[in-house]
């Protein structure tokens, strides 16, 4: 759609004090918005999207140092967190760090009737019933983490969650074709 997010990764490079963390990278995540300063939200997200990244991030292949994703966000027009969480992705995969698997967002909302939309507009946001982030993860379509807004029955969460691991193949499919037109050059 037209949210777009500019991801910028930083390491590893030395950890400074006690940041430090003898066995594994300290990995720091920081979300900024397009105008003013981070609020609550963009903290709880970059705490989700820390998790996430940690969940799949060989660390301990880089001990004692410290890795900085930065997420600057552009234009937000929906689906902001699945999209920065797919940025995250693909800048973990650019920069060459070892990662277990890769992983993807996909956002559902859940409109007044009960119809389920994939990467809803701001609008399409503000009017569903709920609205549901899922990370899932490329290997076995496990999900990584998972956040609500609104409220849902727990039959309307196991659908939005199908869709949204069906929709996770797509975005596979189109992190394959970046990296390959990447890399083919």
């Amino acid at each position: 759609g037209d949210t777009s997010v500019l991801v910028g990764l930083y390491g590893p490079a030395e950890a400074r004090g006690s940041r430090e963390l003898p066995d594994r990278a300290a990995l720091e995540v920081l979300l900024r918005p397009k105008v003013g300063l981070p609020g609550v939200v963009d903290r709880s997200r970059e705490q989700l999207l820390r998790q996430t990244c940690d969940a799949v991030l060989l660390g301990g292949l880089h001990p004692r140092t410290a890795i900085t994703l930065v997420l600057q966000v552009l234009s937000d027009a929906g689906s902001l967190l699945s999209c920065c969480l797919n940025a995250a992705c693909l800048g973990l995969l650019d920069a060459g760090l070892p990662l277990s698997s890769l992983f993807c967002g996909v956002t559902c909302a859940l409109s007044p009737c009960g119809t389920i939309i994939l990467d809803p507009t701001s609008r399409q946001e503000q009017e569903a019933r709920a609205v549901l982030t899922f990370a899932i993860a490329s290997l076995d379509r496990k999900v990584l983490a998972a956040t609500t807004k609104g409220i849902c029955s727990v039959e309307e969460m196991q659908q939005c969650l199908a869709a949204a691991q069906r929709a996770a193949g797509t975005i596979f499919r189109f992190y394959r074709d970046s990296v390959r037109r990447r890399y083919s050059k």
